[in-house]
């Protein structure tokens, strides 16, 4: 079975940090791209950040310079560190897996697609990260 668990979202101050983890098992690292995605109350889901097999981090706008996207091998486990963190950034965050050569991933961070609605191959649940003013 093919599982990707997300933790480490929480209650945090404006200005905090957090570091949410997905752990993956079931599935080779190599052969997919890893996603971050959120979705807020009553807003669609968005993408937040992806992480290639060979290392390279793609990010939305909203975040860049603030959320860092990393990947331990050894550990199957794809991290997202976020600084700077803003009320706007409250939201269920998930993570997701699509196989390469990751069509939707490809074109969700190049500007080809505008809507994260997009064909991932395994979804986690989500973690809530709440950010107070």
């Amino acid at each position: 079975d093919v599982q990707l668990q997300a933790s480490g979202g929480g209650l945090v101050q404006a200005g905090g940090s957090l570091r949410l983890s997905c752990v993956i098992s079931g599935l080779t690292l190599d052969d997919y791209a890893i996603g971050w995605f959120r979705q807020a109350p009553g807003k669609e889901r968005e993408g937040v950040s992806c992480i290639s097999g060979d290392g390279s981090p793609f990010y939305v706008d909203s975040v860049k310079g603030r959320f860092t996207i990393s990947i331990d091998s050894t550990k199957n486990t794809v991290y997202l560190q976020m600084n700077s963190l803003k009320p706007e950034d409250t939201a269920v965050y998930y993570c997701a897996a699509e196989s390469y050569p990751a069509p939707f991933l490809t074109g969700y961070y190049s500007g080809k697609y505008d809507s994260a609605d997009g064909d991932m191959d395994y979804w986690g649940k989500g973690t809530l990260v709440t950010v107070s003013s």
